[in-house]
């Protein structure tokens, strides 16, 4: 399925959190969001997966709008990892797990002998099935946060917008969850503020400053010292990864030292145009 937000313009009193965004995530394309705090990244993530409703412009899913869809229409499309997921109940982890079969459910039914091994399955592709058992409110910030991708996988929809999934995860599962969502085969939007792995996951990468969509390319055309030295106020080189070749950012950290700069020039400002 193919995603795309249309002019989206998020407005809190009297000032646009985002402004007039356009980006499109074509059939099983993995698109990332980057930019500064309150640049808007989440606030744009929270209008797809209906926590946010726009004040303007639309999110279409293969041309229908996600606001005038039911929930449970939307839902069973579109499943998301927000920066806020938290458990205030102390199910245990397969249970919450489950809980992603919700909106493929009527009442109370009891799930089938197929979708308790997707659960199963998730569970395993996560690295969490030796904690099946264990409640949600005793496990780590990393783990919790492999369940609640998992909860996500077997959700089975075809779009995923994650906000910021590698927090609280050590460098082994953020690279196997981002290995994950590479092979997935799904849609994806997904927050990053690592612009390595950005570089690393992402097919293309949206910037966003104040709300507004500065430049929009490949890692490759994106990643430029010049454009993250205007939008994020820090002097970087960038260099190529010996193995992949995806943009590198090296970050200066001793002043003292003399800063060699890549002379790539930044994208232009993106007006109105889907990256």
């Amino acid at each position: 399925m193919e995603l795309h937000i249309d002019d989206l313009t998020v407005g809190v009193d009297g000032r646009d959190l985002v402004h007039r965004l356009n980006l499109t995530a074509a059939d099983g394309e993995v698109i990332g969001l980057v930019g500064p705090n309150g640049s808007g990244k989440s606030t744009a993530l929270r209008c797809v997966y209906r926590a946010l409703q726009p004040t303007g412009g639309a999110v279409r899913i293969d041309g229908d709008d996600i606001w005038h869809m039911p929930l449970r229409a939307s839902a069973q499309r579109v499943a998301a990892l927000t920066q806020e997921s938290s458990a205030d109940f102390d199910f245990t982890v397969e249970e919450v797990v489950a809980l992603g079969r919700t909106p493929h459910k009527r009442g109370n039914q009891p799930l089938t002998s197929a979708e308790r091994d997707l659960c199963a399955r998730a569970l395993e592709q996560m690295d969490v099935a030796h904690l099946a058992r264990r409640g949600i409110l005793e496990l780590s910030g990393g783990e919790k946060q492999r369940v609640l991708v998992a909860r996500a996988i077997v959700q089975q929809t075809s779009i995923l917008v994650l906000d910021e999934p590698t927090n609280h995860l050590d460098i082994r599962h953020q690279i196997e969850l981002l290995r994950y969502l590479r092979g997935s085969g799904l849609t994806i939007v997904v927050v990053l503020h690592d612009l390595n792995l950005a570089a690393a996951t992402c097919d293309r990468l949206g910037v966003l400053s104040e709300g507004r969509l500065i430049a929009a390319g490949s890692p490759d055309e994106v990643l430029t010292t010049t454009l993250i030295s205007e939008v994020f106020g820090v002097d970087v080189t960038v260099v190529q990864h010996p193995i992949t070749g995806d943009p590198q950012i090296l970050f200066e950290l001793d002043s003292r030292r003399p800063h060699r700069r890549e002379q790539t020039a930044a994208p232009r400002p993106v007006k109105g145009k889907t990256p």
